[in-house]
């Protein structure tokens, strides 16, 4: 990522950039193919148990065609979804293996996981919206699996209890279902087809 061609100007002087615009970018390759996609770099994925670093995010802004390569390469915008700023990188545009088609099941093995990121960052998470999970190929999670969701019960003070400091954690509460669309070595990305109640990062995915 360090290392990815990244945007150094807008080429017609425009505060805020967007589809139609021309940016100027350094780093490109000329064997990279003429159509690039912009994304910013993010926070890293870090499992909440091991400390792992599971991937790193990579928010998608736009695509972009060259026009003139050289130092800087002159591209075009094609498409936007927010603003492209000074700094935001570019990665080759490549055929991926996307699934249009694929059957709902359950795990094949017993797999427990956690939310540990929503895509736009929300703190709360409903219905229809993409969630990052600590599980990927290398725990058997693969496109179509189907996890319920558990509210994480909270840690409570007992006020009954004559031990000084007594604590307890609530039981986790089933709150959601969600189907994997979309998988990598140690993270998934996942669908919540279904909230009952507000989900949270942290919240717990086992089999259903």
């Amino acid at each position: 990522m360090k290392n990815a061609p990244y945007v150094v100007s807008s080429a017609d002087e425009h505060l805020i950039v967007g589809a139609g615009d021309r940016i100027y970018a350094r780093g490109l390759a000329e064997d990279q193919g003429d159509r690039f996609h912009v994304f910013r770099p993010g926070n890293p994925y870090i499992d909440p148990v091991t400390k792992e670093v599971l991937g790193h995010e990579a928010l998608f802004l736009g695509d972009g065609s060259l026009q003139k390569f050289g130092d800087p390469s002159t591209l075009k915008l094609t498409k936007t979804t927010r603003e492209i700023n000074i700094g935001d990188r570019l990665m080759p545009i490549t055929q991926e293996d996307v699934y249009a088609y694929f059957t709902p099941h359950s795990p094949d093995t017993s797999i427990e996981g956690t939310i540990i990121a929503v895509v736009d960052g929300v703190s709360q998470i409903g219905q229809y919206q993409i969630v990052v999970l600590n599980r990927g190929t290398r725990e058997s999670v693969d496109v179509g699996t189907v996890f319920e969701i558990f509210q994480t019960g909270e840690l409570i003070v007992d006020q009954v209890s004559t031990e000084r400091n007594a604590k307890i954690k609530l039981p986790d509460e089933k709150a959601g279902t969600l189907m994997v669309f979309r998988t990598f070595d140690k993270v998934s990305f996942g669908l919540v087809m279904k909230a009952t109640s507000a989900l949270h990062v942290g919240d717990t995915i086992r089999n259903p």
